[in-house]
């Protein structure tokens, strides 16, 4: 873990839990893609940047996820780097608190106030093409979160954030996080037609080909949808919505997975009810979610 992966001459990724991208500008600078998941992953960071001789410049985060903005405070402080993230992520990760409240739907408890829900505030700037260094692409992947991104390299390595999972990953915990599900799914038919040298996403192997996965990840989004369209030919809470699937994919209740799994339910509900799949009523005081 914490391997350095060098892809072309310039352009690397450090294998962590969410892959940290790492592009030399020049012989003695680098940036970075993300910064990993809290202040070991950015002393991990710093002990590569240090054993190849490299001054960090900036990091570029493609949103504000805690696994991609939790070493941003640590460096930052370290080498005087820019901190960059993208639209209202940015806000994001100028004020972490408001991952785990909006996840939670309210002021969260102790038990979702941890480093894999809430990174340590880090001063960050607007992320745009501007800021970029000269020949990076900014490409916009909307749908996993708000205003997530990704880049394009000038040597033509696409770091793809979180907009694709791995087949095992899938496969294992069913339902992946998603909070637009009409703007991933828009992603996600962009990405299948894409090209590059070599692609990184954060949650899967890097590839040259990256059109059968995006397509996995397309059909996993369908199918999930379809089970949710099942479930309510009965009028259901969301609770006991949310309760059935966890069975149906053999997941296990916790605080964290009750947040995550349970604002990505809410947001296929939504979806299906403005795409006309689904409706509401409300009965004894509970809202109760139906197939049309």
């Amino acid at each position: 873990m914490y391997e350095l992966i060098q892809i072309t001459d310039a352009s690397y990724y450090i294998q962590s839990p969410a892959k940290i991208g790492l592009v030399k500008l020049n012989d003695k600078e680098v940036c970075l893609i993300d910064s990993g998941n809290d202040k070991d992953a950015g002393r991990k960071v710093r002990q590569i940047l240090d054993a190849n001789g490299w001054k960090l410049t900036a990091i570029y985060n493609t949103h504000s996820n805690a696994d991609h903005i939790g070493g941003n405070r640590y460096l930052q402080n370290q080498t005087s780097c820019k901190v960059y993230a993208p639209g209202i992520d940015c806000d994001f990760t100028r004020h972490p608190i408001l991952e785990p409240s909006f996840l939670y739907g309210g002021y969260p408890c102790k038990d979702l106030r941890h480093k894999f829900l809430l990174a340590q505030e880090s001063d960050a700037e607007v992320l745009t093409q501007n800021v970029l260094p000269a020949g990076f692409e900014l490409i916009s992947l909307p749908g996993h979160f708000f205003d997530m991104v990704g880049f394009r390299t000038p040597d033509d390595v696409v770091y793809l954030a979180d907009c694709l999972s791995g087949r095992e990953t899938l496969d294992k915990y069913g339902i992946g996080f998603i909070y637009d599900v009409a703007a991933y799914l828009k992603t996600l038919e962009t990405v299948k037609t894409m090209s590059a040298r070599m692609f990184v996403p954060a949650h899967a192997e890097a590839t040259e080909e990256v059109s059968a996965l995006a397509q996995y990840n397309i059909d996993k989004v369908w199918e999930i949808a379809g089970k949710i369209i099942e479930l309510c030919k009965e009028p259901l809470c969301f609770e006991t919505i949310l309760q059935r699937l966890f069975a149906c994919y053999c997941l296990s209740m916790n605080f964290e997975q009750y947040a995550l799994v349970g604002s990505t339910v809410r947001s296929y509900l939504s979806w299906l009810k403005d795409t006309g799949n689904l409706d509401v009523r409300f009965e004894d005081n509970l809202l109760l979610w139906e197939r049309v």
